[in-house]
Order: structure tokens, then C-alpha cells, then sequence
């Protein structure tokens, strides 16, 4: 399949031998944090630990999470795919793989994984497939990226919950995807906390209007 074929199915993930060849150097992103005064890049406290989610465009999602008591910092960027150090728009391409995600670094002492899903779910639409609204591409799909095997049970449990809670409520199957967590690639700097610096930017994120179930 050509590169042209390619970019006519936004909804085709790229195999690692499709995938455009990215670079060996780290996007340069700023010190801290604009709204939480925080490092963006680790060695992070040893309190805190670290979750990945995909829910539509990462302006709104990083938002969502920055906004929770606990949240040590967060940051916009790439995951799970292939091309290494990736620019917005390859990324855009269709041929990278990745996701737009959201790197939560939180403390536990203060929260817990659960109050991050309960956020992640009821932040967006997770039936939409390669999609959440008007933005479309495989770059838009919802994922849950797991660092740990407790991560990973908590997730596929509030999976299970909130499907029950959606089909309740006379909407689809849950189209999440739940990976180990692979490498986390800084997005450009214009794009960290994005709508703290343009308080009236986009924002396409919508949930179902459906409440996460008590317990996750």
C-alpha cells in the first residue's frame, strides 16, 4: 500500500514498516508547568507515579487532568505507535501510529488511579472508534496506557463498569484500547497546556453525559 493509499484511511493504524522514520533527538519543551508550577520532565518525585490516556485532542485532555487535586503535573505528547520523535504533523500524517495523549504524573499519597479513570471516562465519548467528534484519525482513538499490572486490572475493571453504565444508557461498545505503556514522546512546546495560554482555543471533547460508576 502506497503512502497516498495511506492517508486516504485515517482510520489504519501503520505498520512499524509503513511508519515514517522520526529522529534520534527529544523535542526541547519548557521547565515547568504554566498553570501547576511543576517540572514536566522527571526524575518526578518518589510519591508520585505516572499514567497515560488518549482521549481526543490533547489541548482538552491535558485540561481535564491538570484540574484534579493530586495531579503533580502533566504534558502533551505522543504514544503508541512507532515513529520515534515525531512532529505534530507527522503525527497528523496518519503515519506514525501514535495517539494524542496526556502524560498524568500524580501523587498518590493524595489520589488514586481511579479518580484518574473516572476523569478519562467521563471526559469523552470512548465509542467513537478512530475518532471523538469532528476530529478524526487514528491520532484521536481512545487508549488507556497501563505502567503497572495493578494499572492494567483497574482499567479493564472500569472498562467492564462503565460499558455496563453505557449500554444502560442505550449507547455502544467501548472501543478503548488498554496497552502497556510504550515510549512517551514530548509534544511541541506551543502545544504544553495549550488552552491555559489560549484560555479560548479549540476544545472538542464531549462526553456521554454518563456518570462513571461509584467504585472505579
Amino acid at each position: 500500500m502506497s503512502i497516498f493509499d495511506r492517508l486516504r484511511r485515517p482510520s489504519v493504524i501503520p505498520e512499524a514498516s509503513e511508519a515514517l522514520p522520526g529522529r534520534s533527538e527529544p523535542m526541547s519543551v519548557p521547565a515547568r508547568h504554566t498553570v501547576l508550577g511543576t517540572p514536566l520532565t522527571g526524575p518526578f518525585p518518589a510519591a508520585c507515579e505516572q499514567a497515560v490516556f488518549g482521549l481526543g485532542c490533547f489541548w482538552g485532555a491535558e485540561r481535564k487532568f491538570w484540574q484534579l487535586p493530586g495531579v503533580y503535573t502533566t504534558a502533551v505528547g505522543y504514544s503508541g505507535g512507532h515513529t520515534p520523535n515525531p512532529l505534530y504533523e507527522e503525527v497528523c500524517s496518519g503515519m506514525t501510529g501514535h495517539n494524542e495523549v496526556v502524560l498524568v504524573v500524580y501523587n498518590t499519597a493524595e489520589m488514586d488511579y481511579g479518580q484518574l479513570l473516572r476523569c478519562f471516562w467521563e471526559s469523552h465519548d470512548p465509542t467513537q472508534g478512530m475518532r471523538q467528534g469532528n476530529d478524526v484519525g487514528t491520532q484521536y482513538r481512545s487508549g488507556i496506557y497501563t505502567f503497572s499490572d495493578a494499572q492494567r486490572r483497574a482499567a479493564e475493571d472500569s472498562r467492564q463498569c462503565y460499558q455496563q453504565a453505557l449500554t444502560a444508557a442505550g449507547h455502544s461498545e467501548i472501543t478503548t484500547e488498554i496497552l502497556a505503556a510504550g515510549p512517551f514522546y514530548y509534544a511541541e512546546a506551543y502545544h504544553q497546556q495549550y488552552l491555559d495560554k489560549n484560555p479560548g482555543g479549540y476544545c472538542g471533547l464531549g462526553g456521554t453525559g454518563v456518570g462513571c460508576p461509584e467504585g472505579v
